[in-house]
């Protein structure tokens, strides 16, 4: 282990990538310990590098590892790679990702911890990091970001938004799934193992392993929030979720009128959500309410088109905003969801895809959202926010889940206590 810093500071890397809604949480547990006294470097795409340091963190791009240089860029690759174009799509992956992505990622860790010593790795789960953190033999901790993401018999499996049940053919379901899932990763243990050997490690039987390898995964959730798993490795914990707001989302924001507020908050990134943010934006043209429309860096205000009731902006403080909001409508992305739920409003859940399925049942477990297609059309989306402000069922299980999302913050170690005891052996 390095030595430490003077004043009982210790010093952590935290390596990730520009994943959109997993940033906040990752910077925001930086943020934490910076407060708490300690150095924290983040080794990340130059799209954070901002971020980083309003987080008082110090900062190294990715240098051979793949990564992103800008906005404009990272909205290039997610168009081709999610796009109706197999063939474009592929050759986005492949041009991101190239030849030897895993051994480049774990070589860029660690030469930044042998330019920079820490005391710790913060990691984001992606296999090469994760090797690159470990086989320098410093506590490691992979953070994920929202729900329990490894394929877990018994637990309904992520990206496919179902839910758990009584019935064989669910039981079923929910023991080969993950099952499956985890043979056809499993495919690629030859190259990992490849690259585990080059770093003096022992091989790996199966590709989740290197959760196991951690000292920690860290899931920055609440129990509460996700599904009880039927069993749980030794060295995961939940920490309960970050509800700091991005530093880009600090512009000032004043509230005016009476009319019930409605926020509007799809992803940070590119998801082709423009179409979406103009059906809500007429769907709340036909409400008495106010809208408040934040479209995210990947979105110009002005590709909007918005009734005189419903303002447009790129950023604004959302916890500033949530204290006062009615009604979330959302692409149920784990960040603006679970700060909803902290702040006891009810959700209309528009997932588009990536982990918003998932996000939704577990929303709708609690009774505090309501679920529409992607497609809804404006008269269907005003339907539904209606629905949320006569009924008081909604705001009412919102509510009690942010009692249970306080008591919990009040009494679990939180994944700044979860890394600090990793230093202190």
């Amino acid at each position: 282990m390095a030595e430490r810093l003077g004043h009982g500071g210790a010093r952590f890397l935290l390596a990730m990538i520009d994943g959109g809604g997993t940033v906040p949480p990752a910077l925001g547990l930086a943020a934490e310990l910076v407060r708490r006294g300690h150095q924290v470097r983040v080794l990340a795409d130059p799209t954070i590098e901002a971020s980083a340091r309003s987080a008082g963190c110090a900062f190294s791009p990715w240098r051979d590892a793949p990564h992103v240089n800008s906005r404009a860029e990272q909205t290039a690759l997610i168009a081709a790679m999610e796009g109706r174009n197999p063939l474009r799509a592929f050759r986005a992956v492949k041009d991101y990702a190239g030849k030897d992505m895993t051994r480049r990622f774990a070589g860029d860790v660690v030469a930044t911890i042998r330019e920079f010593p820490v005391d710790a790795v913060l990691a984001d789960p992606l296999p090469g990091i994760l090797i690159g953190a470990q086989s320098t033999g410093l506590p490691t901790a992979a953070l994920l970001a929202q729900i329990y993401l490894r394929p877990t018999p018994g637990l309904p499996l992520m990206g496919t938004g179902w839910s758990p049940g009584p019935g064989v053919l669910r039981r079923a379901r929910d023991t080969l799934a993950p099952r499956a899932v985890s043979w056809l990763v499993g495919r690629t243990l030859p190259r990992l193992n490849a690259v585990v050997a080059s770093y003096g490690q022992p091989p790996l039987h199966d590709v989740f392993e290197l959760f196991d390898r951690c000292t920690k995964v860290l899931v920055m959730t609440s129990p509460s929030f996700d599904f009880v798993a039927p069993r749980l490795p030794a060295n995961v914990r939940y920490v309960g979720p970050q509800l700091d707001d991005p530093a880009w989302a600090a512009a000032e924001w004043h509230s005016q009128g009476t009319d019930p507020l409605v926020l509007v908050a799809t992803s940070s990134i590119f998801q082709h959500q423009v179409g979406l943010l103009q059906r809500i934006a007429r769907a709340l043209g036909q409400l008495p309410v106010r809208g408040l429309m934040t479209t995210g860096t990947a979105v110009d205000p002005d590709e909007i088109e918005a009734p005189p009731n419903v303002e447009v902006v790129q950023a604004a403080p959302h916890s500033r905003i949530l204290t006062e909001a009615s009604v979330v409508i959302t692409h149920a992305g784990h960040g603006t969801m679970i700060k909803a739920l902290a702040a006891g409003v009810p959700l209309v859940c528009i997932p588009m895809g990536r982990d918003q399925k998932d996000n939704t049942v577990r929303a709708l477990q609690h009774g505090s959202c309501v679920r529409l297609s992607a497609k809804s059309t404006p008269d269907k989306i005003a339907a539904a926010v209606a629905d949320l402000l006569d009924d008081p069922h909604y705001a009412a299980a919102a509510r009690r889940f942010a009692d249970i999302l306080a008591q919990e913050a009040a009494t679990m170690p939180s994944a700044a206590d979860e890394a600090e005891a990793m230093v202190r052996g």
